[in-house]
């Protein structure tokens, strides 16, 4: 009885602004929220109180894999009920008193190996089935008109990336967490510059690699399996570093921005692009154990500060939240028509994980839990190399080298 009368005041908190049908274990039903609901919330087993007290999105995300909860409704009924959850400040998604318990993290070199290579080789052929032909595995950049071609959305953010950075050719970039290498390698096609990617992910670095062997670039392009505080005295006039520094850990950022700092030559430019969150620094039990170990979304204030004490200004700052919203909601249909697949492959539990992992981050940056930001900082005066207005921004690639 007391479990029951737990979960109605949790429930009856969380869904105010979206109508839910709850069946619970002993098949009595309740509705929460107004109008007639879609969505239907089935408890198969009773959750116990305890584990929901100690850090309620770890329980309830573990209950969903296991079958102990099954929704129904929308085939994006996941995010519907977790962005409603995260609009009222009483539901489970926002009690700090039902988010005690975080898992003990750890940044050595060697950790960040095995957390990087624990998500990223799953394997090309799992990624391949619901990326989009170009393997980016980072936030799309919708341009007007555009809402629904990814493939469009991946090549269009990484030339809004490349732009920033005002690059000349011969000039040299390094790309911090390089991914697949649509970045690296579409900068030493179009751009003329000379690049060198880094990543910890093995799977990443042998495609890497292929296709720099395959397009002929070993005379502009290189790739190392290694981790970025690995790269000795070397310079860059250019560092780009997408969706990387949300896994170094709070107690590495400074040193994060302090290597980027190193690496550049003076008056060099960077383009930082990382999930951060205007409220300040969080990180998720259940995406901690599950998807992302050892990650840590800092705040903006926070970032900020590490750049400044890192000897580096501030020259431009965008927010993309709406875009990685609609990215994890392409992600996500691409998966749910892959999913008899992925269950072959990985397991229904897997499937699960992943579908609650790509629905539930798209319902935070729609609430605006999270944003996801681009920071464009020079090593020297903030712009000095920059043109003195944004509209370079928009202009086509100084050079197009077509014969690499």
């Amino acid at each position: 009885m007391l479990e029951k009368t737990f979960y109605k005041t949790l429930l009856s908190r969380s869904f105010k602004n979206v109508p839910v049908k709850v069946v619970f274990w002993d098949h009595s039903t309740a509705t929460y929220g107004d109008g007639d609901p879609e969505i239907t919330i089935t408890f198969n087993e009773k959750i116990p109180v305890a584990d929901v007290t100690r850090n309620a999105s770890l329980a309830l995300g573990e209950a969903f894999m296991d079958k102990k909860i099954e929704l129904s409704g929308p085939a994006n009924v996941i995010e519907i009920l977790i962005n409603a959850a995260y609009q009222s400040a009483e539901s489970f998604m926002r009690d700090s008193k039902l988010r005690r318990f975080m898992p003990k993290q750890n940044h050595s070199k060697k950790s960040s190996m095995s957390d990087v290579q624990s998500h990223y080789d799953v394997g090309n052929d799992f990624y391949a089935l619901w990326l989009d032909k170009t393997m980016t595995y980072s936030c799309a950049y919708f341009e007007e008109g555009n809402q629904d071609d990814l493939e469009q959305a991946q090549i269009a953010k990484v030339h809004h990336i490349l732009k920033k950075l005002h690059p000349q050719p011969g000039k040299t970039l390094l790309d911090i967490g390089c991914g697949w290498g649509t970045l690296m390698l579409t900068a030493a096609r179009e751009y003329g510059l000379k690049v060198t990617g880094v990543t910890l992910s093995e799977e990443q670095f042998k495609l890497v690699q292929k296709k720099i062997d395959d397009e002929g670039l070993s005379d502009v392009a290189e790739v190392h399996l290694t981790d970025y505080r690995e790269l000795g005295d070397r310079q860059w006039d250019y560092i780009t570093s997408v969706g990387m520094f949300e896994h170094v850990g709070a107690e590495n950022l400074g040193l994060y921005f302090k290597d980027v700092a190193n690496y550049l030559v003076d008056d060099g430019v960077a383009l930082i692009h990382g999930i951060t969150r205007q409220q300040g620094g969080a990180f998720n039990a259940w995406v901690n154990k599950y998807i992302f170990p050892g990650g840590y979304i800092p705040g903006l204030t926070e970032i900020i500060g590490h750049i400044e004490d890192a000897g580096l200004q501030i020259d431009d700052v965008e927010m993309l939240r709406r875009h990685y919203q609609r990215t994890l909601e392409l992600w996500d249909q691409n998966f749910q028509a892959q999913t008899a697949k992925v269950t072959e492959m990985m397991g229904e539990r897997f499937v699960r994980m992943w579908e609650l992992y790509l629905q539930a981050c798209a319902a935070s940056f729609e609430s605006g839990n999270i944003d996801v930001i681009q920071y464009l900082i020079t090593k020297g005066a903030s712009g000095k190399n920059l043109p003195m207005t944004r509209d370079y921004m928009s202009q086509p690639p100084l050079t197009k080298v077509s014969s690499l």
